[in-house]
């Protein structure tokens, strides 16, 4: 051990100073430059006195010796008091998720915090003694879901108290961050508030909540990623997981919230992102999604050595409103890593942004077999002034650019999108171009919505909400009629064709079939029956979730395809 003088350790007999000069009035102004002058003389003749006879530098470092660790021992200090390790006391905590997949990912990351504090997980939510809902902002219509069921559980929470089982209640993710006053004010509904970087906090939170006070914590952080955290996958039977890569977004979309709920985009490292994808695959995972706002911007500058001078490559015809950035791991280097992993391993990823798909990850997407030949490709709108008051950063012709090459790059790609009906200032016209882009490019799944102007938003404060709900309604559903459509015929081209499907386990509507998914991300429905263990043997067996099987495909709607299972396989 070693010793050192303590820092600021100011003497005892030094005084503290005293300001001499009095409060100074309006009427000051009255009296004479001459008279004004001599007083700040006065004062500054003081003042000079007092700092002379102050105290020195060596009265700041008194010789109390403290001790330190000895060289190469390392201590660590702890935010939270070692004593919280049985703060949960098998108390039972329930889980409600709503929204994307990133709060999938977030939800699990919260129960591995709370698991190791103590806590227990119920899916009975009549037995829990915790409720958490983990929420989503993006439209108004999730947040009012939420809000209809605080009413809910806040009159079980009533009944409860009668009891010897209080329960408590929290909000956890965006809406708990853009909400906050209106959620622990609004009929007092909520105990605890945990915004998307403040899970590791939610212990402490639940600490306060059980004395009969609300705790909030919605602090967002320009580093938080949970990269020391391994979620726990609570996937059915463990066929599938989500892998979160980077959190927040920089793009600042005039519609979005997310990066006032979310923050700005961080990356995890590589290291533990590989990491978490080998765990999966040695728990017998066939399928990792990688998560982000933005995830095709990863950009991990975790170590110096990342940190080169190379700009970011965007897409052709793509802009930002921020500067270029330099430097870091891209999110080729990650895909190429985490696909070599686990060769039978399919590997997707959700939800990027157009501007993110520079010709490597396009190449790397087409060579690697376990890399799905899917993408999400948000359009948002097929009018180019539209597009402009988004701040999408392309038009609608570099969008359609874009398509070709990835068409060109990988022939047998599936696309999907998203769509925002009646922003602010759309026209006829510009619905009509939307329409006819989704004729153009022929996607077989999307995600269509009327626009919802959120608070914080660039729209908010520079744009009018001037399309009527009515009208906003009446274009959302021609969208989805074209779109259905267009899905339907993209479909049943694959009709009379052999997909490689990964089986998910029984259909929900009937007990005779199976149900999976294509590489390209369709539902395929197919009988329950035995089939070939290899395509030219003899020898059969039954078909299990997780099995990679063949399947000829029968017939197509716009949502699901049906067929008939020929033998087991695999992606090698």
């Amino acid at each position: 051990m070693r010793t050192v003088k303590p820092f600021l350790c100011v003497s005892k007999h030094w005084a503290a100073l005293r300001w001499l000069s009095a409060p100074r009035n309006c009427s000051d102004a009255a009296r004479t430059a001459a008279s004004s002058g001599e007083k700040r003389k006065v004062v500054s003749d003081s003042f000079r006195s007092q700092v002379a006879s102050g105290p020195r530098f060596q009265d700041f470092i008194k010789a109390v010796p403290v001790t330190l660790p000895a060289d190469g021992e390392h201590t660590e200090e702890h935010y939270l008091s070692e004593d919280l390790g049985v703060l949960g006391n098998t108390r039972r905590v329930y889980f409600e998720t709503y929204g994307c997949q990133m709060n999938v990912n977030d939800t699990e990351i919260a129960w591995s915090i709370l698991q190791k504090k103590g806590y227990e997980r119920t899916a009975d939510l009549k037995q829990a003694d915790v409720v958490l809902l983990v929420t989503c902002s993006i439209r108004e219509k999730a947040e009012q879901t939420i809000w209809n069921r605080l009413q809910q559980l806040t009159a079980m929470k009533k009944k409860r108290l009668r009891t010897n089982s209080p329960m408590k209640i929290g909000i956890l993710g965006c809406m708990a961050e853009r909400l906050k006053t209106e959620l622990l004010e609004r009929e007092k509904l909520v105990d605890v508030l945990a915004g998307p970087d403040a899970y590791r906090d939610l212990p402490r939170l639940l600490t306060v909540a059980d004395g009969g006070q609300q705790a909030s914590n919605v602090l967002l952080s320009l580093e938080e990623t949970y990269a020391d955290i391994m979620p726990i996958q609570h996937a059915a039977q463990g066929r599938s997981a989500f892998v979160s890569i980077m959190r927040g977004c920089d793009n600042m979309c005039s519609y979005c919230v997310v990066p006032f709920t979310r923050g700005r985009e961080r990356s995890r490292p590589v290291s533990s992102i590989l990491e978490e994808v080998r765990m999966l695959s040695d728990q017998g995972v066939k399928e990792v999604t990688l998560l982000g706002q933005n995830v095709n911007s990863y950009r991990d500058t975790s170590e110096v050595k990342f940190c080169g001078s190379e700009r970011t490559k965007l897409s052709r015809g793509f802009n930002t409103i921020y500067h270029a950035k330099q430097g870091g791991l891209r999110f080729s280097h990650l895909l190429d890593h985490v696909s070599r992993i686990d060769p039978d391993m399919r590997i997707r990823f959700t939800s990027p942004h157009p501007k993110d798909f520079p010709d490597e990850v396009l190449h790397l997407i087409a060579e690697r077999r376990n890399v799905c030949k899917q993408i999400h490709l948000p359009a948002q709108s097929g009018s180019s002034q539209v597009l402009k008051a988004m701040r999408r950063g392309y038009t609608r012709e570099a969008y359609l650019d874009l398509v070709d090459n990835i068409k060109r790059i990988i022939p047998d790609v599936s696309l999907s999108s998203d769509f925002i009906s009646g922003f602010c200032g759309e026209t006829e016209d510009d619905h009509q171009q939307t329409l006819s882009l989704i004729r153009e490019v022929g996607y077989n799944a999307g995600f269509l919505f009327a626009y919802s102007m959120r608070k914080k938003t660039h729209a908010f404060h520079r744009l009018q909400d001037d399309v009527a709900p009515q009208v906003k309604q009446r274009r959302l559903e021609e969208c989805i009629g074209v779109f259905r459509e267009e899905a339907e015929r993209v479909n049943g081209a694959v009709v009379g064709s052999t997909e490689l499907v990964l089986v998910e386990g029984g259909s929900k509507r009937s007990a005779e079939d199976l149900c999976g998914r294509t590489d390209g991300n369709m539902k395929v429905i197919f009988p329950r029956e035995d089939v070939a263990i290899q395509a030219s043997g003899s020898n059969t067996a039954p078909i299990r979730g997780g099995d990679y099987v063949l399947v000829e495909i029968l017939s197509a709607s716009s949502q699901t395809l049906r067929g008939r299972a020929l033998s087991h396989s695999s992606l090698r």
